[in-house]
């Protein structure tokens, strides 16, 4: 396909990643908006952990989780994700160290299915 000397090509992808990004924008405006009216909801403070996530908004991700951790030490896959984070980031150490957290979670919350999915992750660093 031609262009005209006055336009520009788009990267592949790229407006699909622009659009991508603002409509996480925009949720996550939306999930702090909720989060003021209860700063202990454990499910928004997941939410925007996500969003951060996606944003590749690590340091904030990780914040996020540590809220939900704090908040509510059995939602194992607090741990996975904040593990898939640290992953993301090339920190391995930090990773296997929330898995295993998490690991420990589901063990005394009596989550098999959580525990086996995070020790299949924590596996795979191995």
């Amino acid at each position: 396909m031609k262009t005209r000397p006055d336009q520009t090509k788009a990267l592949p992808g790229s407006s699909t990643r622009l659009y991508n990004a603002r409509v996480t924008s925009e949720r996550l405006e939306k999930l702090r908006k909720l989060l003021e009216r209860d700063p202990a909801d454990t499910f928004l403070l997941y939410g925007i952990a996500l969003e951060h996530k996606k944003l590749g908004a690590a340091k904030s991700a990780i914040e996020y989780l540590d809220r939900v951790i704090a908040a509510d030490p059995g939602y194992c896959y607090a741990y996975h994700q904040k593990g898939l984070v640290f992953e993301s980031q090339g920190d391995v150490d930090a990773a296997k160290e929330a898995y295993r957290a998490g690991i420990d979670a589901a063990a005394k919350k009596g989550d098999a299915h959580a525990r086996d999915e995070i020790q299949a992750a924590l596996d795979m660093l191995a």
